[in-house]
């Protein structure tokens, strides 16, 4: 039987040098600290409702990729920063999932990008190195790569849409943090360490992924009872499970910490691609012998509101860029600042237990909704984080994905517990990981 050639494609030409790109002002920690065992990659997908074909996908890919500058790119070394380039080359090969999610992305295996398309049955992945973009520029790309391959897949709705993009798609690519940042020499997030959990891994590279499926509606009823939003109230029940799991309502003499990302494009009126978050803590400090579930709700709830104000989310970017606006600091070479680089991200990870970040709730074009399911995301290791919580949305469905590399769903299974003793409708699904 012979073998069927695979043809080959081809990089558009080009006569003229490549075009260059600084990275934004938090993309310059993540070259620094990934590889194998703290990837920084990140995971964003749609579930569509029909079976994805992996060559209509890699056309698809192929049209769309040009498009967005903020992806075309290869990740250069200079002599004092990191810098992109366009990358000229064939936009990544697609392939069928066949490993675990989140791998470190070796970009000379990957036509020299940072970011790879996969799919598994109905499901389409994207994977995203997060020196190129948070989840709301990978949010972008995706749901593009998704108009697109629908529109090969189904020439009627091609012959009614067109191959243009879409009107609420942005490629703007300012550093943002940059254009709004003020003057700063006051450090505005806590480096003191925080409680770590500690428990048996499974075994390496294997990476375990834990979906609970929650009805939007039903879910705004409980949290208006508490008095909470939707984050604050996922977020304290997180915390009141690592508290339950790990400490068993004993005191601690190290906080328990959940790092919490704030998009930053609603306070600042920004359409960036590129990152632009800030990082603050939800707190609970067990201190005294026992704590109740409500008065949890409570402390967490407070600890959130105390730091979510335009004000001070610009006092902690603003810090940030000041320091790499330093003239001192500028004119240190590379090497010698991905020392200094490493060691204040090993003081600010222990800050915190574990991280939960809110993708929000995702819309799509009106001809795209009947064909798509729902969305789901997830988040690679950290140092020290071993357990991180992911929440999407799209149109009566919300979705919390724990990932994980402990063997054991302890935290998870007291969360999805507490969650349906508080009258809520938990549907589970995992990457059988747990189930071996």
């Amino acid at each position: 039987m012979k073998k069927e050639k695979k043809e080959k494609r081809k990089a558009p030409k080009r006569s003229y040098e490549p075009k260059w790109d600084k990275l934004d002002n938090t993309a310059h920690l993540f070259p620094v600290i990934a590889g194998e065992n703290v990837t920084n990659v990140y995971r964003i997908s749609v579930v569509l409702k029909e079976p994805v074909i992996g060559e209509t996908l890699q056309k698809a890919l192929d049209i769309v990729l040009p498009k967005f500058n903020g992806f075309n790119v290869r990740l250069r070394q200079g002599i004092f920063w990191y810098y992109f380039e366009e990358n000229g080359k064939p936009a990544p090969e697609v392939k069928e999932e066949s490993t675990y999610p989140c791998r470190y992305i070796l970009q000379n295996r990957n036509n020299s990008y940072m970011f790879r398309v996969t799919y598994y049955k109905c499901r389409i992945n994207l994977e995203v190195f997060h020196v190129l973009t948070d989840g709301m520029g990978g949010i972008n790309f995706l749901k593009e790569l998704t108009y697109q391959y629908l529109r090969l897949a189904h020439p009627k709705l091609r012959e009614k849409e067109g191959d243009r993009l879409s009107s609420d798609t942005s490629l703007n690519l300012e550093d943002s943090f940059l254009q709004n940042y003020k003057k700063s020499h006051a450090k505005h997030y806590r480096t003191g360490r925080a409680y770590l959990m500690k428990a048996p891994k499974l075994r390496a590279q294997e990476f375990g992924v834990l979906h609970g499926y929650l009805h939007i509606p039903q879910l705004k009823g409980i949290c208006k009872s508490h008095e909470m939003s939707i984050n604050e109230y996922l977020v304290a029940v997180y915390i009141w499970s690592i508290y339950q799991g790990y400490l068993h309502g004993a005191p601690s003499k190290r906080p328990i910490r959940a790092a919490v990302p704030v998009n930053l494009r609603p306070y600042f009126d920004s359409v960036t691609t590129k990152n632009f978050f800030a990082m603050i803590s939800a707190e609970f400090w067990p201190k005294k012998e026992s704590y109740g579930f409500e008065e949890v709700l409570q402390i967490v709830k407070e600890s959130l509101r105390s730091q979510i104000s335009k004000e001070n989310l610009e006092r902690i970017f603003s810090y940030n860029v000041s320091n790499e606006k330093n003239f001192a600091m500028r004119a240190v070479p590379l090497p010698l600042k991905n020392l200094a680089i490493r060691f204040v991200y090993t003081s600010s990870a222990l800050a915190n237990t574990t991280t939960v970040t809110n993708i929000g709730n995702i819309k799509v074009q009106e001809p795209y909704v009947p064909y798509i399911e729902m969305f789901q995301s997830f988040l690679a290791m950290s140092k020290g984080q071993f357990l991180k919580g992911t929440i999407c949305s799209y149109q009566d469905t919300l979705v919390f994905t724990f990932s994980s590399v402990f063997q054991e769903p302890v935290v998870q299974r007291i969360f999805f517990q507490k969650l349906a003793a508080e009258g809520l409708d938990v549907t589970i699904e995992s990457n059988g990981v747990y189930y071996e």
